[in-house]
């Protein structure tokens, strides 16, 4: 099941020679309930790509969306992103659990969706 999700924020870096990851800036992180090193999908919506990979903490308010290691091969600064995470749950709770969804303007600052 879906469990959070980063919707419409844009790629600021892009390294290659980091070991690996996505930073994301903690604002986000903890808006969306998405954690430090936990697995999530990622999917360019300026170009179709799709990775998965782990997410690190950029500082907060920084506005920083980081794509690392061989991923940064498939993104360019100012590509839009979602960034999806999932759980596993059980049927009882499957049919109960609402999703946080977080919206993200151009300055990547980011607000629950209503």
């Amino acid at each position: 099941m879906l469990k959070s999700k980063i919707h419409g924020a844009f790629v600021t870096e892009a390294d290659v020679e980091y070991e690996g990851s996505i930073g994301i800036d903690q604002s986000l992180l903890e808006l969306s309930g998405i954690l430090p090193f936990e697995k999530v999908h990622v999917w360019n919506r300026s170009n179709g790509q799709r990775f998965e990979t782990y997410t690190i903490v950029e500082p907060p308010k920084s506005g920083k969306i980081s794509v690392n290691g061989a991923a940064a091969l498939l993104v360019k600064p100012g590509d839009g992103l979602i960034i999806a995470s999932f759980t596993w749950t059980d049927q009882n709770t499957a049919s109960t659990l609402i999703p946080r969804i977080v919206l993200v303007d151009s300055r990547n600052i980011g607000k629950l969706k209503d």
